[in-house]
């Protein structure tokens, strides 16, 4: 399932780059907020990845960016979470979200279900590496594909509709 969609390269000069991302900054503040509501929601729906895909995908690796490294950090701020030990192994697999999923819409420029699994895929299996080489702990290090398969595919299956949905925009 493929569809055309109209993609953006936005470059640090260009202020839209910052507007976009406040925009997707203030959204994975809310969703997270919302699914913490519920027991065990941040860890079993992973919202704080959410937007970070949709703004790299639709408007490239810096609006990806700067919504990946922001949100983690203004949500740890704001409301303590994520926690201090975890957030450094979240901005990691933030960046390599926003990177991947930034990467994928370049190269192929469809909004593609298989391009965003191997986007999903690629950001928590290097991401999870890279927390076990931090945590020391294999079994902490896959915690996202023990709890966090609904986030995953709420990111697949959500993050699809909502790219179709803005796709001409």
């Amino acid at each position: 399932m493929e569809t055309s969609v109209k993609l953006y390269s936005l470059d640090y000069q260009n202020v839209k780059t910052y507007l976009y991302a406040s925009l997707f900054v203030a959204g994975n503040i809310l969703l997270p907020q919302l699914c913490h509501l519920i027991p065990q929601g941040g860890v079993t729906l992973l919202p704080i990845y959410f937007f970070t895909l949709i703004a790299a995908y639709k408007y490239g690796i810096r609006v990806g960016l700067l919504t990946a490294i922001l949100s983690p950090v203004v949500n740890h701020l704001l409301f303590a979470m994520p926690a201090a030990e975890v957030l450094p192994a979240i901005l990691i697999k933030s960046t390599l979200l926003a990177i991947a999923a930034g990467i994928a819409a370049r190269t192929i420029r469809q909004i593609s279900l298989l391009a965003l699994v191997g986007v999903i895929l690629s950001y928590q299996i290097v991401g999870s590496l890279m927390e076990w080489m931090l945590c020391g702990s294999f079994f902490a290090a896959l915690q996202d594909f023990r709890i966090g398969i609904p986030g995953m595919l709420i990111q697949l299956f959500g993050g699809y509709a909502l790219l179709k949905a803005i796709a001409k925009v």
